[in-house]
């Protein structure tokens, strides 16, 4: 996979102009127009050079009818805005010329903005924290899996290798291919900090700098795109899907979470505090775990998402936090100062990452501003507790299928109100829908451990 182009450095504010310039430039022929639906898929508009200075000024119109979570049919016209500091040329070779892409908002052809995008969702909650004095920091850790094609359409679940945690090749046959993409990732202007195989065979992880969260959540979608994109190129398929092998640890979105100040200062920092966490840290853990059932139908969105969170996989089934304890659902990893952070282990990455990280701080910036406090961190393993201990902790578990984190979404006042009442409405009709046709298959199990008994 050659690249074509330099593009505009991370941080980089761009005109319309400068936008300009560089699609004449570099001879751009199509020009992707990407905004995400309410249930997380990327879509995209795409337009050629005569309709580019147009597609800059926001003036184009496509059909939010036909999307995931817009509009109905009598009122379908929605105008896409994109977010300059977005644009970037793919870098990679394409046969009819290249292509460029900016991420878009999606507004009313009024011009004002659409209460159903996912985007101007976190956009509200993160002026809702500023307002309170402070920025939203995030970081994420997305694993996914690379498994082998039947066909050239058609994905398997057999994996490519037969690797495990930190592998080297020659076991790790997705090396190759994991250079590729974090190749790929940094020409797009991504600070790539690390890339592994994870500990199931065919499982990598690629970690990139965490940042503003608009900025991060932009940056999962094009992350989950180039693995995708760059997977195919080397004859593999690349899925973001939970749990999609049985008896194997599945893939999580570590979430790391943090505030700081509008001078640029970490505050859940705190030298002089217990564990130099500061008020709002504690209040920050607080307001997670109180809104930890609640939030776990947005960032756990799929029937499948509950197949990870079961014991024996590392992944969290318990509310509590710790310091140093990686089984409970929120940690607090050793670096202090400005890497002062609270590690959410429940997300997985196939969810909505606008709404995902919406949710997350709306539960965060209730416990700092009701300055609560969580109970006292939980030093033992949380797997291995029996009932009295959990109770006398207070720890309760993470919902147990799809069906009970939407009873528990339904439930909080505080995650609604985050997520607003359109997409609300949408999210729980969609996924109550798909848990209701889940729950009426007949699956192989059922066949296998009754059929002859019964």
């Amino acid at each position: 996979m050659s690249f074509l182009v330099d593009n505009p450095h991370p941080g980089t504010t761009l005109s319309r102009e400068q936008v300009l310039s560089i699609l004449k430039r570099e001879d751009v022929k199509f020009l992707q127009l990407v905004f995400t639906d309410v249930m997380g898929t990327s879509k995209n508009v795409e337009v050629l050079p005569g309709q580019f200075e147009k597609a800059l000024n926001g003036e184009i119109l496509f059909d939010g009818s036909s999307i995931e979570g817009f509009v109905r049919i009598e009122e379908s016209d929605m105008l896409l805005i994109p977010d300059l500091n977005t644009f970037r040329v793919l870098p990679w070779e394409n046969p009819q010329g290249l292509v460029a892409r900016v991420i878009c908002d999606v507004y009313r052809p009024d011009a004002t903005p659409f209460v159903g995008c996912p985007r101007l969702t976190l956009r509200r909650m993160i002026e809702r924290c500023n307002a309170l004095g402070f920025q939203m920091m995030a970081g994420v850790e997305a694993e996914f899996f690379l498994f082998e094609m039947t066909d050239e359409t058609t994905p398997s679940t057999h994996t490519h290798d037969v690797a495990g945690y930190f592998d080297l090749a020659p076991l790790d046959r997705g090396e190759s291919c994991r250079r590729a993409i974090t190749t790929t990732l940094h020409s797009l202007g991504f600070e790539v900090e690390a890339s592994h195989h994870e500990v199931a065979a065919g499982q990598h992880e690629i970690d990139f700098r965490y940042g503003e969260a608009l900025n991060v959540a932009d940056d999962l979608v094009t992350f989950r795109y180039v693995v995708r994109k760059v997977a195919r190129s080397f004859g593999l398929h690349a899925t973001f899907l939970p749990k999609p092998v049985q008896g194997i640890n599945g893939s999580g979105m570590h979430t790391n979470l943090s505030l700081f100040d509008l001078e640029g200062g970490n505050a859940f920092y705190d030298p002089d505090s217990p564990m130099q966490l500061s008020q709002v840290a504690m209040g920050f853990v607080a307001g997670l775990l109180k809104h930890a059932e609640g939030l776990t139908a947005v960032c756990n969105p799929l029937v499948n998402s509950y197949k990870r969170l079961v014991p024996g996989y590392e992944a969290p089934t318990h509310i509590a936090w710790s310091e140093k304890n990686r089984s409970p659902l929120i940690r607090i990893p050793a670096r202090r100062g400005p890497s002062t952070r609270a590690e959410l282990r429940s997300p997985d990455p196939s969810c909505n990452p606008y709404l995902a990280l919406t949710v997350m701080m709306a539960a965060g910036l209730d416990g700092v501003s009701r300055a609560e406090q969580p109970p006292e961190p939980l030093v033992e393993n949380a797997f291995q507790m029996d009932a009295l201990r959990r109770n006398q902790h207070g720890v309760r578990f993470l919902p147990g299928d799809l069906s009970q984190a939407l009873d528990a979404l339904e439930a909080d006042a505080i995650i609604r109100d985050a997520l607003g009442e359109h997409i609300f409405d949408y999210f729980m009709r969609n996924r109550r829908a798909e848990w209701r046709e889940y729950a009426a298959q007949v699956h192989q199990w059922e066949i296998d451990r009754y059929l002859a008994k019964y």
